[in-house]
C-alpha cells in the first residue's frame, strides 16, 4: 500500500499536466484556425510567436524574482542567467532550423507525404529517450506509441488520402530534398525534446529552476523569430500590422504553452508532451467541426478513439520497471533468497 499511493499521486499529477497541455494546444490550434481561416486576419505568425516569447521572458523573470532563491541581486542573477544560457541557445537554434526545414519540405513535397513522415516524431522521441537517458520502455508502452502513430495517421486521412496532396505543382520541386528535409526535422525534433528534458532534469553541476530555463530558452528564441520577421518582410500586412484582440490572445496562449511544455517535462517526460500534443489534434479537430464546420468523418472518429486508448495505455501502464529493480543493488549471499522471492513475485504479476 505504501508503494501504491506515491504511484497514484504521480499518475494524477501527470494526467493533470497532460490535460492542461492538451487543452492549451487544442485551443491555440482552433483559435488560429478561426483567426486566419474564418476572419482572414493577415498578421505575421512569426510576430505572434515573438510576442509570446517576450511574455515568457517577463513572466519567467517575475517568477524568478518572487522565488528569491538566488544569492545575489536580482539584476546580477539575470545577467548570470544570460551569460550561462548557451545550452538553451543551442536548443533555440535547433528549433529555428526545424522551422526552416518544415518550410523547405512543404515547398518540395505535398501535405500528404509531409503529414505521414511527421508522425515519426513520436517514435524518434522515444528512441532518443532510450539512447540519451537510458530509459527502457515496456512492450505495453511501445505498443501504445505505435498505435498512437497509426491513430494519428488515420485521423489525418482527409489530408494524405487525396491525390492532390501528393502531386507536385511545379517541375522545380525536388521530392528527395523535401523528404530529406522532413526526416531531418523528425530527427531533430526527437533529439531536441530529449535534450531539453536532460538539461531541465540534470542537476549534477548546477541546479536551475524551471523558470530560469524558460527564461533562457525564450531569450534565445527572441532573435531567431525577429530574423524570421525580417526575412518575411513583416508578412502580408507589414511589420506589426493586422493585429487584433484574437492575435494578442493567441500570443498569450502560445506563451502559456511553452511554460506547460516545461512543466510536463519536469513532472513527466518528453513522451508525455508528445501524448498531449497528439491528443490535442483530436480535440482541436472536434472543436473545429462543431464550431467552424470542419471535417469529422467516421474514420476520424474511429482514429480518435484509437488515439485516446493509446494515451491511456501509455499513461497508466501497470508494468513494473523490472530493469530498475534488477540494477538497483547487487544481492549479497545473505539476501539471495529475498531477492529471488521478489523476482518471482514480479514475474507472477507480469
Amino acid at each position: 500500500m505504501t508503494g501504491i499511493m506515491p504511484l497514484l499521486r504521480d499518475n494524477k499529477l501527470r494526467l493533470t499536466v497532460l490535460i492542461l497541455l492538451c487543452l492549451q494546444n487544442s485551443i491555440f490550434t482552433a483559435l488560429r484556425r478561426y483567426s486566419q481561416g474564418i476572419l482572414r486576419e493577415t498578421y505575421s505568425k512569426h510576430e505572434v510567436l515573438l510576442v509570446g516569447e517576450v511574455m515568457k521572458i517577463v513572466f519567467s523573470a517575475l517568477m524568478i524574482y518572487q522565488s528569491n532563491s538566488y544569492n545575489q541581486s536580482f539584476r546580477s542573477h539575470v545577467l548570470f542567467l544570460i551569460l550561462r544560457s548557451k545550452k538553451m541557445i543551442m536548443l533555440s537554434v535547433i528549433y529555428g532550423i526545424m522551422n526552416i526545414l518544415s518550410y523547405i519540405a512543404l515547398r518540395n513535397i505535398g501535405a500528404g507525404i509531409f503529414t505521414i513522415c511527421a508522425q515519426l516524431k513520436i517514435l524518434s522521441t522515444a528512441a532518443f529517450s532510450t539512447i540519451m537517458l537510458g530509459r527502457e520502455y515496456s512492450w505495453v508502452k511501445w505498443r501504445a506509441l505505435s498505435n498512437l502513430m497509426v491513430g494519428v495517421l488515420l485521423f489525418s486521412e482527409n489530408i494524405w488520402n487525396d491525390n492532390a496532396s501528393f502531386v507536385f505543382l511545379s517541375e522545380k520541386r525536388n521530392a528527395i530534398i523535401g523528404i530529406v528535409a522532413v526526416l531531418t526535422e523528425v530527427f531533430l525534433s526527437g533529439f531536441a525534446s530529449i535534450y531539453f528534458e536532460k538539461v531541465v532534469k540534470n542537476s549534477t553541476l548546477e541546479t536551475w529552476s524551471i523558470w530560469e530555463r524558460n527564461f533562457q530558452l525564450a531569450l534565445g528564441s527572441f532573435p531567431l523569430y525577429f530574423m524570421f520577421i525580417l526575412g518575411d518582410n513583416g508578412g502580408e500586412a507589414g511589420f506589426f500590422r493586422g493585429w487584433s484582440f484574437i492575435s494578442f490572445l493567441l500570443a498569450m496562449i502560445g506563451a502559456s504553452g511553452g511554460l506547460l511544455v516545461a512543466l510536463s517535462i519536469k513532472y513527466g517526460d518528453s513522451i508525455l508532451k508528445t501524448l498531449a500534443t497528439t491528443g490535442s489534434i483530436v480535440l482541436s479537430s472536434t472543436i473545429d467541426h462543431f464550431l467552424m464546420g470542419g471535417p469529422l468523418s467516421p474514420i476520424m472518429i474511429l482514429a480518435g478513439i484509437i488515439v485516446i486508448i493509446s494515451i491511456v495505455d501509455y499513461t497508466f501502464d501497470p508494468t513494473p520497471s523490472l530493469p530498475t529493480m534488477l540494477h538497483k543493488s547487487s544481492p549479497t549471499p545473505s539476501n539471495d533468497c529475498d531477492e529471488e522471492e521478489k523476482l518471482l513475485e514480479v514475474s507472477r504479476k507480469l
